[in-house]
Formats: C-alpha cells, sequence, structure tokens
C-alpha cells in the first residue's frame, strides 16, 4: 500500500512538474487545431477568423486565481499590439456561463471570450490546468505553449517577436 501510494505521488509530482513548466516552443511545427464557439455576445468566433494574426489562446475560467491576476496585463497587451495583428482569443471553461459576463465586464475583457460551459476540452488541445495558452504564428502553427501562470514580460516579447516575423 505504501509503494502504491508513493508510486501515486511521484506521478503527481511529475505531472506538476510538466503542467507548471515555463513557456515552451512547440516540439515541431504542429498547426494548431480547430477552435470555436459562441462568445459573450452570441456569436460565434474561431480561430480561423484570425488567421494571418498572431493569436493567444487563452484558456481560463472566473474561479482560477492566477487567471484572475494575468486578465488586466492581457488587457493591456490586446490593447497595445492589436492594432499591429495580435489578439487574444479566450476560452472560459467555466460551467455557469451566466458567471462570465458581468465578470467579463468588471475586468474590461477587450477581446473575444469564448463559453465551453464546461463542455471539456476543446478537440485536439492540451488544457492541463487553468490558466493554459497557446501562443499561435501568423502562419497557424504553434509558437510556444505555456500550462500554468505566464511571464507576462516574457509573453509580451515573444508576442513580439511573432509579429515581427
Amino acid at each position: 500500500m505504501i509503494k502504491g501510494l508513493l508510486r501515486h505521488c511521484v506521478f503527481l509530482a511529475a505531472l506538476c512538474a510538466w503542467a507548471c513548466s515555463p513557456s515552451a516552443p512547440a516540439e515541431k511545427a504542429e498547426t494548431a487545431p480547430a477552435l470555436s464557439g459562441k462568445t459573450l455576445d452570441g456569436k460565434t468566433a474561431s480561430l480561423s477568423d484570425h488567421k494571418g494574426k498572431v493569436v493567444l489562446v487563452d484558456f481560463w475560467a472566473t474561479w482560477c486565481d492566477p487567471c484572475k491576476a494575468e486578465i488586466p496585463e492581457l488587457v493591456k497587451l490586446q490593447q497595445a499590439l492589436g492594432p499591429k495583428g495580435f489578439v487574444v482569443l479566450s476560452v472560459s471553461m467555466d460551467e455557469d456561463e451566466s458567471d462570465v459576463a458581468p465578470f467579463a465586464k468588471s475586468m474590461g475583457i477587450n477581446y473575444p471570450v469564448i463559453l465551453n460551459g464546461g463542455g471539456g476540452t476543446p478537440k485536439g488541445w492540451v488544457v492541463p490546468g487553468l490558466p493554459t495558452a497557446y501562443l499561435i504564428g501568423r502562419d497557424g502553427t504553434v509558437l510556444k505553449r505555456q500550462f500554468g501562470s505566464k511571464s507576462l514580460a516574457r509573453l509580451a516579447r515573444d508576442v513580439e517577436a511573432a509579429l515581427a516575423k
């Protein structure tokens, strides 16, 4: 029993180390999976709507404290770099969609929010925890992935570098 418990703890420690790893480039050029869904205004948004732009796909929830801490910086990044061809495309993983609109308004979110409705991880995406983010290049390939809190200064540098390509 103790060996089983120890094995379980080692597995969880490895999983946590992987999930909290710093931003990492994709191992090989990988096209971002399709992503679309209903937004706060009842329209449909998709990753393909932003073809030719640098996109940060950000998975988050209203109850996630690290997510909440990052949102003001993502709002600033969208405001500063949006005119240069950058967009944050966020995916709320909240089960209760009625929580999202008032939260987004209070946070001043200025980018599209796809409502996932607690439907699990969208097909083709890996979201081991929240927040999780993917930086997608103008050509639709995954440039970086981040599991856990982001270094927002590093994210800004990565976005600027992707915009310069």
